[in-house]
């Protein structure tokens, strides 16, 4: 039993299929044929910034290491679900996302580590296929895997005073994968689900007259999400 603390996740979703009796009452049992419903989702997030060095960095003494950093950040969103078959779904679930994405450095002259901030409030439009399992009872398996686009509304991109910062460009697009559980109660559907999300291009804008900046080739947005999807 005392295993199950290391894994808080695991425990509580244990918890809840315990919480089910083995014969209860088929909650919502109409809710699989409809043709579209409508959610809302809670997440947490941790995000950050996948780097590449440039050629500079390997030929420059000036600064020693520049890495990214992880942060925890929470993302507000709506869902719409439309049912295309027994089997699979196709979902819109628009998200606000509040995240940082910082990066270390680690200086030789003069000697010093600096964390360079960079702040995002991000509007994400992810496009999902949702395969489902056979419902068991008042419990369905579920996996998604889709392509998304984000708006950074707090990109930098076009900051003057631009000398000690690290520019990031405003439209990020990518790849997300994950799965799910849905728990049917009598009146809603709680639905616990887990996924990665990739961005494909790189949103270093590049510029080499900023120090931090030039010992930097590529930034790819990278982000572990936890969400509570509640649906009607």
């Amino acid at each position: 039993m005392f295993h199950l603390l290391r894994y808080p996740l695991a425990g509580a979703l244990l918890l809840l299929l315990g919480a089910l009796p083995a014969r209860a009452q088929i909650n919502m049992e109409e809710h699989d044929r409809k043709p579209y419903y409508f959610g809302i989702t809670l997440a947490a997030n941790q995000s950050y910034l996948r780097l590449t060095h440039s050629d500079i960095f390997l030929h420059q003494d000036s600064i020693m290491v520049a890495e990214p950093l992880k942060t925890v950040g929470f993302n507000l969103g709506l869902l719409a679900n439309l049912r295309l078959s027994n089997r699979f779904d196709l979902r819109v679930n628009p998200q606000l996302l509040f995240a940082n994405k910082n990066l270390f450095f680690k200086e030789n002259y003069p000697k010093r580590d600096t964390e360079k901030k960079v702040e995002s409030i991000v509007v994400s439009f992810p496009l999902q296929i949702k395969f489902k399992s056979d419902r068991i009872n008042n419990m369905r398996v579920y996996t998604i895997a889709g392509m998304k686009v984000d708006h950074d509304l707090a990109s930098n991109k076009s900051s003057r005073k631009a000398e000690d910062l690290v520019k990031i460009n405003k439209t990020t697009y990518g790849y997300e994968l994950g799965a799910g559980f849905e728990f049917y109660f009598q009146s809603f559907i709680f639905t616990p689900e887990f996924k990665i999300s990739s961005g494909l291009n790189n949103v270093h804008v590049k510029d080499p007259n900023l120090r931090y900046s030039n010992v930097i080739d590529q930034l790819q947005s990278r982000m572990i999400v936890f969400s509570i999807h509640l649906q009607g």
